[in-house]
């Protein structure tokens, strides 16, 4: 399943009322007003082609990484403009990194990175690095050596390889920008900003809860910030009870001030799921369910009722050949992507409502998320 450049944002708090930021190729940011179904404005990047984007915890600022010369670029989205672009690569020395997060005053970008020498006869490719890009400077500022015992991780393997699988939001910074938190599908490891040294790490085949163990990301599902608070990371999890052993999923809470976890169960884990979704006002999630191999798949819509904690109803739809499943910021509508379009569902009857034409590769040769923000 290819991941799509999407970014889902509000610029009212009215219901509906949403814009969507959406990652084109070659080197565009698309604005399309979700109440009017259509593109209302183009964002030119200077510095190529989006492959990774991650908006503030203040819905203010959109930080995007580009491809083709390791590039930077920050969005303000109430004037929709591009206030900083800068890229590393300089002479004979390329940087390769895909995403990262920025500390909350928005002067610092934490990441991972990889040099590349260019010499007269070949490339010298260094070991990924732990980095810090000074956003005012548009330069690294700080390398520091990944642990061994890191360096395989596929986390941050994923964070310097273009369209690879890895969730893109690995890492996330602590509301007083003392930490940073390193997620993986193995552990939550909780890292020093001054010097990436490790201050604590939370194992999650063992979580130390209750009746849980085996506990797994939802990497395919983007995270639920329609259910954000400050300060409080939210997501898909998988689980197992630790009686029958049962593959369970529902949304796991991770609070960035106290480092305490929670988890609110849903129901029995299908064989594939996507794009977890939660209503802004909690009461419903829905998700979409795929199960087969491709070629022979068969693909899902579940409504699940938060309140009662169950399943209450499931609709078939055609799996397209690439997509994405997110909410619309009212919670009234879910989108599929399918590269060029965006399929509109009605969230409580599960039907097909419309098809919104972007006559645009929304996709291109590189995917990262679709994330939904009131």
């Amino acid at each position: 399943m290819k991941r799509l450049i999407f970014l889902l944002a509000a610029s009212t708090a009215l219901a509906g009322a949403g814009t969507l930021f959406i990652g084109s190729y070659p080197a565009t940011i698309l604005v399309f007003d979700e109440a009017q179904g259509r593109i209302v404005d183009r964002i030119p990047l200077t510095t190529g082609t989006p492959m990774g984007l991650r908006v503030s915890h203040d819905l203010k600022k959109i930080y995007i990484t580009t491809i083709d010369h390791n590039g930077l670029e920050v969005i303000d989205t109430a004037s929709r403009k591009v206030v900083n672009h800068f890229i590393l690569n300089a002479g004979n020395k390329q940087y390769r990194f895909r995403n990262g997060a920025a500390d909350p005053q928005g002067k610092l970008y934490y990441t991972v990175i990889k040099e590349i020498d260019r010499l007269p006869s070949h490339y010298e490719v260094s070991k990924a690095k732990y980095g810090v890009i000074d956003l005012e400077q548009g330069k690294i500022i700080k390398l520091v050596d990944i642990p061994p015992e890191e360096e395989t991780n596929p986390a941050l393997l994923g964070m310097v390889l273009p369209g690879s699988m890895s969730d893109a939001n690995v890492f996330e910074v602590s509301p007083d920008g003392k930490y940073l938190y390193r997620y993986s599908d193995q552990d939550i490891a909780v890292l020093q900003t001054s010097d990436f040294k490790m201050v604590d790490r939370i194992d999650l085949a063992n979580p130390k809860l209750p009746g849980i163990e085996h506990v797994e990301f939802g990497w395919f599902g983007a995270d639920l910030h329609v259910t954000s608070q400050p300060g409080e990371h939210i997501t898909s999890f998988f689980w197992e009870d630790s009686i029958v052993h049962k593959k369970v999923f529902g949304i796991g809470r991770l609070d960035l001030n106290t480092r305490k976890m929670s988890f609110t169960p849903i129901g029995s884990a299908p064989a594939g799921m996507y794009g977890l979704q939660v209503t802004p006002d909690k009461k419903f999630a829905y998700a979409a369910v795929e199960s087969g191999e491709r070629g022979n798949q068969h693909c899902e819509f579940w409504a699940f009722d938060l309140t009662n904690q169950k399943i209450a109803s499931k609709a078939e739809f055609q799996c397209p050949t690439h997509q994405n499943f997110s909410m619309s910021t009212d919670g009234k509508k879910f989108y599929i992507n399918t590269k060029f379009e965006i399929e509109v569902y009605d969230a409580a009857t599960l039907k097909h409502e419309t098809t919104w034409d972007l006559r645009v590769d929304s996709v291109g040769a590189i995917g990262a998320e679709f994330v939904a923000i009131p």
